[in-house]
């Protein structure tokens, strides 16, 4: 009974996905290289612990089920990709926002990101929706209970790096990344198709 209330209300995988993307691209883009240091490193904390619980939900729950039904050569790019966000995320981790290396790292983090974020919401996301529909809810309930599982034991490596960046304007930010990490049980939205994709234009970004 509790598994099928939550598959109701969970917001499908695929819509669960595009709100990480959505959150990681908002805390990217309050980092800025003359944010104050205890702020750039809440937010690089954020965006880091953000993107390692995405990627192991996906690799967990959303890949296999797609490769069973139709891999492909995006499908097959996905994992080296988070691996690749994962050697960046760990070098992150051993800077500190004064080294020289610590905004360039952020940077090269963020297109590696936007380059996967691009290929996912152009491809995957919406070939998962043509071949997975009905099984879409139900496997956004996995994510979300997968995905608490994962966040409980860091709760303490969250607050701590949101209090980091609480900080004029990046308050919208901390909270975003954080839902990012945390999932969110609610605003089961359907995004308009014809805007789905365009706020991760590398365009935007300038760096």
């Amino acid at each position: 009974m509790t598994t099928s209330l939550m598959s109701r209300v969970s917001p499908t995988i695929t819509n669960m996905i595009r709100m990480d993307h959505t959150h990681v691209v908002a805390a990217f883009h309050q980092y800025q290289v003359d944010t104050p240091p205890r702020v750039k490193k809440g937010l690089a904390d954020n965006i880091c612990l953000a993107l390692e619980v995405h990627a192991q939900l996906e690799e967990e729950i959303f890949y296999p089920a797609l490769r069973e039904l139709a891999p492909d050569e995006t499908l097959d790019k996905a994992k080296p990709e988070h691996n690749e966000m994962r050697t960046l995320i760990a070098r992150l981790r051993a800077l500190q926002p004064q080294d020289p290396g610590f905004d360039q790292t952020v940077f090269d983090l963020m297109r590696v990101v936007l380059h996967h974020v691009a290929d996912e919401e152009t491809q995957l996301l919406p070939k998962a929706e043509r071949l997975l529909g009905d099984q879409l809810s139900e496997m956004g309930a996995r994510m979300t209970r997968r995905r608490l599982q994962l966040v409980g034991p860091r709760s303490g490596e969250i607050a701590g790096s949101m209090a980091r960046s609480m900080s004029s304007g990046t308050l919208l930010a901390a909270a975003g990344a954080l839902a990012a990490a945390g999932g969110l049980l609610l605003a089961r939205k359907t995004q308009n198709p014809a805007t789905r994709g365009q706020w991760f234009n590398p365009k935007r970004w300038g760096h």
